[in-house]
């Protein structure tokens, strides 16, 4: 189930009955912020650089691919970075834990265990992000922290903020929740070391590209390259937030797709998945690893290539490495 159609239309009638609670909200968010940067309340500041990959808006905007993305490239180039999640979509209310591939994404958050899967970086969740980092770096010796989400969580201190924001949606009406989709104001992206467009870029921003990798079997393991689904009829699975982009991948890929959207962070049974027919079914990896332990062969998950553009890698390999040094420094 995607996002309500009212955040994403302007002068909506919903949208414009809802705005007076979205003057509240934004009075909040303020007050709340405030508080943080006048030391009212209180801010962990870790002694390694802390890179927060969130948004200003809800839905999916492919924050956790280039979070993975991050994970891979900084280890390239000699870094060694841990990721912390709140751990969203999971029942576990304390913290911290560390998450493993085969960790159950009903306790620690399907997007943790994906981030896991796909990365050899320690990750954690706690719902206090700051709990999460200071385990990490009690067990594991890394010198980056990345934290998947997290822009609004003011008392984890960062050093290099990026906002990701989906190319087609925007910013919907422009209006706070609960009369849009914004958690902060756009202007907050003035603020921010990087602004990050996922497809359809425009001039002012840094870019990503997001295409379609291989397809995965949940329940044999085999890879199969996408093109060989062309022309195909599937069913097509998915509980995120913006279910329209995973569809027009599989789409362009050449498979006519049938359409079964649940609601982001969906709890999947078996039932969920199975279909009167024999057709594949094809999932996002954020899915599969809550759909795995009643797959059959029939059942697939689509990894995603994700493409950072040169300007922005370029831009933010020397600002951590600036930021890195500061904060070794100032640590003796």
């Amino acid at each position: 189930m995607k996002t309500p159609d009212y955040l994403w239309k302007p002068r909506h009638p919903l949208a414009l009955l809802l705005s007076p609670l979205s003057l509240l909200f934004l009075l909040i968010s303020m007050l709340r912020r405030a508080a943080y940067r006048l030391h009212l309340k209180k801010v962990y500041r870790a002694p390694v650089a802390v890179i927060i990959v969130g948004n200003i808006s809800v839905g999916g905007t492919g924050k956790t691919p280039l979070v993975i993305w991050l994970c891979h490239y900084l280890t390239r180039i000699g870094y060694h970075p841990g990721v912390v999640l709140r751990g969203y979509g999971g029942a576990a209310t304390q913290g911290p834990q560390q998450v493993m591939a085969d960790s159950d994404p009903e306790d620690v958050g399907d997007e943790s265990v994906v981030i896991a899967s796909e990365t050899d970086c320690p990750v954690y969740v706690d719902p206090d992000r700051s709990g999460a980092v200071r385990e990490l770096l009690r067990r594991h010796p890394c010198d980056v922290i990345i934290s998947d989400d997290g822009l609004q969580h003011y008392a984890l201190a960062r050093d290099v903020e990026i906002a990701v924001i989906d190319g087609k949606r925007r910013f919907g009406n422009g209006m706070l929740l609960p009369a849009g989709p914004l958690r902060e104001p756009v202007s907050r992206l003035r603020t921010v070391d990087f602004v990050i467009m996922n497809q359809l870029c425009t001039p002012g921003y840094h870019c990503i590209r997001l295409s379609p990798g291989d397809l995965t079997n949940l329940a044999t393991g085999e890879v199969q390259r996408i093109e060989e689904m062309n022309g195909h009829r599937v069913h097509a699975v998915s509980g995120i937030g913006n279910p329209g982009r995973f569809y027009e991948l599989l789409t362009d890929a050449g498979m006519q797709v049938e359409e079964h959207s649940y609601p982001d962070h969906h709890n999947f049974t078996a039932a969920d998945i199975e279909f009167d027919d024999d057709l594949a079914v094809i999932m996002t990896a954020k899915d599969a690893v809550k759909c795995r332990h009643y797959a059959t062969d029939r059942h697939w998950y689509l990894k995603l290539r994700v493409q950072p553009s040169a300007d922005f890698i370029r831009q933010f390999t020397s600002t951590l490495m600036l930021k890195a040094n500061m904060k070794r420094n100032d640590n003796g």
